[in-house]
Formats: C-alpha cells, sequence, structure tokens
C-alpha cells in the first residue's frame, strides 16, 4: 500500500481528492491484474523496470481505470451484486458469466490487452512489474508520482 508522506489535513482538498484517486487507480489496477489480465509467469529474476516503463505503466493504468469500473458496474449489476473472479487467460474463468456479461468481460481483456500494447508494453511485461509495484514501495511511489505528473497533463 503506498503511503502518503503529507498529513492529509493540511492538503487542500483538490489535492486530497487527487491523490485518493491516484490510490484507487493503483489499487485498481493491481486487482485487475490479480483477476482479469493473464497470470504472470514466474522468472528467477525480473528485469530492472527503466523510467520508459514506468510511464507506460502509469498511462496503462489510467487507461484502463475508466473502463474497468464500467464493466465491472454492468457485470455487477447483471449478476445481481456478486462478480464471480474473471481471469482473462482462463477461459473457464467466463462461464459463470451470463452472455452478455461475458461479452463485457471479453471486450474488456481484449481492449485493455490493447491499451498496454499500445503503451509500449507486453502483457507479460505489465504482470511483472504489477507484481514488483505490490512488492517494491520505492516503485510503487515512482509510479504514484508519474499518476500525479500524467492527471495533471492528462493529454501526454
Amino acid at each position: 500500500m503506498l503511503k502518503l508522506h503529507y498529513p492529509l489535513l493540511k492538503q487542500p482538498k483538490a489535492r486530497m481528492l487527487r491523490q485518493s484517486v491516484i490510490l484507487s487507480s493503483l489499487t485498481a489496477v493491481t486487482i485487475f491484474a490479480s483477476t482479469l489480465l493473464p497470470s504472470t509467469k514466474a522468472y528467477a529474476q525480473n528485469p530492472p523496470v527503466s523510467a520508459t516503463e514506468i510511464v507506460n505503466y502509469a498511462k496503462s493504468v489510467l487507461a484502463m481505470e475508466l473502463p474497468r469500473l464500467q464493466a465491472l458496474e454492468e457485470i455487477k449489476q447483471m449478476m445481481g451484486g456478486e462478480v464471480p473472479k474473471i481471469v482473462c487467460n482462463d477461459p473457464n474463468s467466463f462461464n459463470a458469466l451470463p452472455g452478455r456479461a461475458r461479452n463485457i468481460a471479453v471486450n474488456y481483456c481484449n481492449n485493455s490487452q490493447k491499451i498496454v500494447e499500445n503503451n509500449g508494453l507486453s502483457i507479460d511485461r505489465f504482470n511483472e512489474m504489477t507484481v514488483l509495484v505490490q512488492k517494491n514501495e520505492g516503485l510503487q511511489q515512482q509510479i504514484y508520482n508519474q499518476l500525479i505528473i500524467l492527471q495533471k497533463k492528462p493529454d501526454k
């Protein structure tokens, strides 16, 4: 979990809201990567994360967040509240979904893969980085900082 270095009570409301959105996005992408993307391959050693990969990862996270929320909300409504675990590379995980919900999940998975690839990362590398983010507070902070930069300049 990200540690915020500034006391929340001294921050302007807009900054608190932005940090809340960023933290929610990181949390959501972690959940997303563990449930909706193909599972990560095990490697003896992960290669270091470059500055370019941090930017590309953050861009991917931001681009996937709204579609992820929309897809989950639509599926949740169709399912009456509970959404079963959905894993993009496991066709069996889609079996518990009714037809239209299955289509939404498949479309979301396909679009997310395109978003990641359009931002210069492979799905395997995106998943590796997600695992690294969960384990490395320094990397969490770098991505958090990049998310702030991107949200301030969304067109870049």
